[in-house]
């Protein structure tokens, strides 16, 4: 099996040593690059019923451009608001951990199955944050789950508040035609 698809099941499997290999590895980017599309695209078939096959082009780039923010947030509130004494993070380091916390997403491809879509996108959601909060704190190198939590609990408010500020300001999501 290929270093990629081990790297991918071990983050599935929600290895701490997984997440602590690629924050070091400089070359895990383009992988971490290459889990976040390959889950986006997942969840894309997921939905392809529901969305359409715009759904998963546009679902693709959105989930691209939302794991760097995120992936910024998560810095800027754990490396620089609330650093534990030993953490030492750059942008980098979290790009790679959160891109392979991505990993169980790919189940949400089993979402094409109507009666499974709803569950198989709640389980997902759940073991990715799961996984999320597992690769900040080995990212940040945190001795606590909990400080991880709150810092990704901290980000995701915030995101939630940029995101309602921008449907305000724009005027919400675009209607079909």
């Amino acid at each position: 099996m290929n270093h990629f698809v081990q790297r991918m099941i071990r983050a599935a499997k929600l290895e701490a040593g997984l997440y602590e290999e690629v924050e070091k590895d400089r070359g895990a980017m383009g992988p971490a690059v290459g889990v976040v599309v390959l889950s986006s695209l997942a969840a894309g078939i997921g939905t392809v019923q529901l969305q359409g096959l715009a759904g998963i082009l546009l679902g693709t780039v959105a989930a691209l451009v939302s794991w760097f923010v995120w992936a910024y947030l998560i810095y800027v509130i754990g490396a620089k608001l609330l650093p534990e004494p030993q953490t030492h993070a750059d942008h980098g380091q979290l790009l790679r951990t959160i891109g392979f916390s991505s990993s169980p997403g790919l189940i949400r491809v089993l979402g094409i199955i109507p009666f499974l879509q709803g569950i198989v996108f709640i389980l997902a959601g759940i073991w990715m944050l799961v996984a999320m909060v597992i690769a900040v704190r080995q990212a940040l190198d945190y001795e606590s789950s909990l400080r991880a939590v709150g810092v990704c609990a901290i980000g995701w408010l915030i995101q939630m508040l940029v995101l309602a500020l921008f449907i305000a300001l724009f005027g919400g999501a675009p209607q079909p035609a």
